[in-house]
Parts: structure tokens; sequence; C-alpha cells
């Protein structure tokens, strides 16, 4: 196995599998959307997790919403899978964001952060109120929460609050492309997102880390290792359409680079 960190009790190794490739999120177009959900049916999916455990992963990250995806996880968490899974929520095709959170604990999460994007209009909006009620109904559940975001103001703010357990940073702001402007990775996004991370005493999964696919996976794990803290891990998206053996390849970068 990967090395790991105490991780608000989880220990996940310090390279999580990440999900966007399996819901078509490329964040480069829709051609490449369509193509990963061609790729990553229910089956795939689970194997992909599998070969995650042969090569050393011990975590996944998943969001609740797309079907295929959830399936997934329930048919895996039900057969004995060995990854741990962490719940990105959100509650678009639910009542409410109460509802979202009930539901992945009863699907069999470890833990559990709210969207970045919700998080992110939360922080513009300064509603407090409605993050404090997010959040104390899932911690509720006994579990580590946390919340993602794309802007490292949102982090700020929320760590400001003391309210979460974990924060879940974006390394991209990639523009606003939850409020439908586009997709814009710039490299001057990287130095404010790791500077807040490291200003963030609790641990950190960073995401996005490699910009999507647009920046090389040697330079990205070994940028991200060298700024986040011994206690932060990073989640990346794995997309096997484009190399089969990508998992068993990033697992043994990072192992690499932890063992320098």
């Amino acid at each position: 196995m990967l090395p790991t960190v105490d991780f608000c009790g989880l220990n996940p190794t310090r390279l999580i599998i990440g999900a966007n490739p399996f819901g078509g999120f490329s964040h480069q177009s829709k051609e490449r959307n369509e193509e990963m959900v061609a790729y990553y049916t229910v089956d795939r999916i689970i194997e992909t997790w599998h070969r995650a455990e042969a090569a050393g992963l011990n975590t996944m990250i998943t969001n609740n919403e797309t079907p295929h995806v959830l399936e997934a996880v329930r048919q895996y968490l039900s057969n004995g899978g060995a990854l741990q899974w962490i719940a990105q929520v959100s509650f678009r095709n639910l009542p409410s964001m109460l509802d979202a959170l009930d539901g992945v604990v009863e699907t069999g999460c470890k833990a559990m952060y709210i969207h970045g994007a919700l998080t992110d209009r939360l922080y513009k909006a300064g509603d407090e109120k409605t993050l404090r009620e997010w959040i104390t109904h899932a911690k509720g559940h006994g579990l580590p929460v946390g919340v993602a975001g794309h802007d490292p103001r949102t982090h700020a703010w929320v760590d400001s609050l003391d309210l979460v357990d974990f924060h879940t940073v974006c390394f991209f702001g990639c523009g606003s492309v939850h409020e439908g402007e586009g997709e814009k990775f710039q490299l001057r996004d990287l130095f404010p997102a790791v500077e807040q991370i490291r200003k963030i005493k609790k641990p950190c999964i960073g995401y996005k880390i490699m910009a999507a696919g647009r920046i090389d996976p040697k330079l990205a794990f070994d940028f991200a290792f060298q700024h986040i803290k011994p206690t932060d891990v990073v989640n990346v998206g794995m997309h096997r359409g484009d190399k089969d053996d990508i998992v068993e390849e990033n697992v043994g970068i990072v192992r690499e680079i932890l063992e320098g």
C-alpha cells in the first residue's frame, strides 16, 4: 500500500482515486465527456476500483448524483469492496441537501464533503446560516465532514468559522465553470491554492492537480507533494480509456516521489 496519513481517523493513502472520468466530467470538451461516459460502464468502474486496490490505494471519491456511478458505488460496497468511500455531496436531483447527506451515509460513505460549487456560492452570498445547517446535520451522523471549493477565499472563510473536519481544495479555479463561464485553467491559480492549503491546519485533499489532464502527471504530483502539508492527500481522476494501466502508472509515480 502507498503511505497513508491520519486524516480524521480514516488513514487514506496519500493518493485517492477520483471519479470525474467515470461521470464524463472531463473539463475539456463535450466530445471528451461523451467518450468517458461511453467507456466507463458500471462494470468497468468497479473493475477500476479493484485495480486501484491491487495497486496499493485504499480510498475513493465519487459524487452522489451521477446515476451509473452511484450504482457502481452501491454494487462495489455491497460486494465487499475494500476502498473506503468519501462522498462529494450535492442535491440537484434530490429535495434538499439534508436528504443528500442522509443518502450517502445510508449508501456507506466513510466521510463526506459539500460540492465546491455550492460552497463557493455560499461564500459569495455570505450565507453562513445555510452552511452551518448543512454541516451540523452532516456531523450528526458521526462521520468526518468537509467542504470543497474552487476559490481559496472560500476555504479561508470556512476555516475562519471552524465548522468542518477537512477541506477539499481545488488547485485550479477553472474560471467559473459551474456558473456557465467556461473552462479557464491558469497556472497562476496554483500558488494561492497551495498557500491556502498550508494555512489551513486541518487536513486537506488537493484536487484537479493536473488541471483536468492539461499537466504532465509527474510534474503535477511532484509539485503537489512538495507544496501540500505532510498530513494532506491528493484526489486524481484516471481515464483508462487513454491508457489501460493509468492507475498503476499513477501509483508508481506517487510511490517514487514519496519514497524519494
